[in-house]
């Protein structure tokens, strides 16, 4: 079972999706994907480390997430921005090899035997990107969160803090 949650900067999506893990599960797993690039982006990843209780398990993976997910447990993954920045860096910014490299990793996952609760963000609702690179990556990201939605079982919108069913 696949759930997307989605929606903008801190619209709650990772306390909806964490809340509807351990709805599920009282051991849920956590996937970070997250490189830490500096400080404050450290300080980011301390705050989402305490919101998870000891009943957490973690898990940190930058790109090849099938090769550490756990078999049939409740997985929140965070997050598909992130992962796919870490694609888009390893490639060059080029949009095309990592969307490539994105989709087949996903195809590794999509039919996992557990639940996977995966966060993503729509960048795209936003500002027009300045540069080149900018805009490739709103691409890719709204290229990526088309093929993950289409085979999910769910796909949430978080606006405000509030979940709004999509599919």
């Amino acid at each position: 079972m696949i759930h997307l949650v989605t929606g903008g900067e801190r619209s709650g999506k990772s306390a909806y999706a964490q809340s509807l893990a351990k709805s599920l599960a009282g051991n849920p797993v956590y996937l970070a994907t997250a490189k830490i690039w500096d400080e404050d982006f450290e300080d980011r990843v301390s705050r989402h480390r305490s919101d998870r209780d000891e009943s957490w398990e973690t898990i940190e993976e930058q790109t090849q997430l099938g090769s550490v997910l756990p078999t049939g447990r409740v997985v929140v993954i965070d997050c598909v921005t992130l992962w796919l920045t870490n694609y888009f860096s390893q490639y060059d910014y080029d949009k095309e090899k990592s969307l490539k490299a994105a989709k087949e990793e996903f195809d590794k996952i999509k039919d996992y035997e557990g639940t996977l609760l995966i966060i993503t963000n729509e960048i795209g609702m936003g500002v027009h990107a300045e540069r080149k690179t900018g805009r490739d990556f709103v691409e890719l990201q709204g290229w990526m969160n088309q093929y993950i939605a289409s085979h999910a079982d769910n796909v949430t919108l978080m606006v405000s803090g509030l979940p709004l069913k999509v599919k």
